[in-house]
């Protein structure tokens, strides 16, 4: 985090708040004066994690595909801070590296269930109390893959299209009655989960870092910039956006390496 941001006597709820991006994020609302719910489905992650923040930060934990773990994490957020000025939507689950053809249904219904059913759960839940008092702020997180094909990763890279258009749409519904809806897509992102996929061989860090004009791979906390950006009054008129951090991946078109330098893929030594 390298801006100055001042989020005092606000109240944030994180889900997926207890690792990866969601974690980065919580932890710079607290350091920006915020009070934290981390919402996660790992009870203890979700505990540690809120221990770490300090006093006065809150773990919940639930499924946010659930209506009936969404309803009880909002309420239980509304009453322990007195109410949820700011959501953050980072609740997902690893996708599939399969031919579509090998692909079972039922895993394709769940991620979209989560990623894209939680982030509609999660927000007409918190936004009713965002609509009563007639303020709020609502991040999305979306990624590349709901902008570019990411094949064969089909239930992630709709699911994630899918929340760049209910960002859009609830947006243009809920500005004029004070409560913004925007959104980020990340682009390559160091952090544990990607590190793994690098490790399997599901993605090639190298060719990543080729194919991305600024030759080199994101980190959390320039993703945590983007965040607290629009959920700050420094946005106050910027509303339904999919700002993309990416380091330029989705402009390069060209059919050629985007960067041709030395590779620091900024990854762990092995």
């Amino acid at each position: 985090m390298s801006a100055i941001w001042d989020f005092s006597g606000r109240r944030v709820l994180v889900t997926g708040g207890a690792s990866g991006l969601g974690l980065a994020g919580a932890q710079a609302f607290a350091k920006a004066g915020a009070q934290v719910a981390i919402a996660d489905l790992n009870r203890e992650a979700a505990e540690a994690a809120a221990a770490e923040l300090g006093k006065g930060h809150l773990a919940l934990c639930g499924d946010v595909s659930h209506e009936g773990d969404v309803e009880a994490m909002v309420e239980a957020a509304e009453r322990d801070l007195g109410g949820i000025d700011i959501l953050v939507n980072c609740a997902g689950i690893p996708d599939v590296f399969k031919p579509t053809v090998e692909q079972d249904y039922a895993q394709f219904r769940k991620l979209v269930e989560i990623h894209l059913g939680g982030t509609y759960l999660v927000t007409k839940t918190v936004g009713r109390g965002m609509l009563a008092r007639g303020r709020g702020a609502v991040l999305n997180i979306s990624s590349i893959g709901g902008v570019m094909g990411l094949s064969p990763r089909n239930a992630y890279s709709a699911a994630k299209a899918g929340i760049s258009m209910l960002t859009r749409t609830l947006a243009c519904e809920w500005a004029s009655k004070g409560v913004r809806v925007n959104c980020i897509a990340p682009g390559y992102i160091v952090t544990p989960f990607f590190e793994r996929l690098v490790a399997e061989g599901k993605l090639d860090a190298e060719r990543i870092v080729r194919r991305t004009p600024m030759g080199r791979l994101g980190h959390a906390s320039e993703l945590v910039d983007a965040m607290l950006y629009l959920c700050s009054d420094n946005a106050s008129y910027v509303a339904g956006v999919t700002l993309q951090v990416d380091g330029g991946y989705m402009s390069w078109g060209a059919a050629s390496d985007a960067y041709a330098g030395p590779i620091d893929d900024g990854l762990s030594p092995s």
